[in-house]
């Protein structure tokens, strides 16, 4: 990843770290796993940003939706 992304954006679903112990094998399982848990709540919290966009901002939704549903 390159340096000039982590100064222009702050995180998405998951922190630096989160993608750091996400990324590799960490000998420190017990780290991965709270991240794991972390970016699994923030999934949940996910919802709740959804129906205040639909309900406030529909276009932003839209961004989200395209970002989130883009085929791989």
């Amino acid at each position: 990843m390159e340096d000039s992304y982590e100064v222009k954006r702050s995180r998405g679903l998951m922190t630096a770290t989160d993608r750091e112990m996400i990324s590799e094998r960490s000998s420190n399982d017990s780290r991965r796993n709270q991240s794991v848990s972390r970016i699994r709540w923030r999934i949940e919290e996910v919802e709740t940003d959804v129906e205040i966009l639909e309900e406030n901002h529909p276009e932003l939704l839209e961004e989200l939706r395209e970002v989130v549903c883009q085929d791989s």
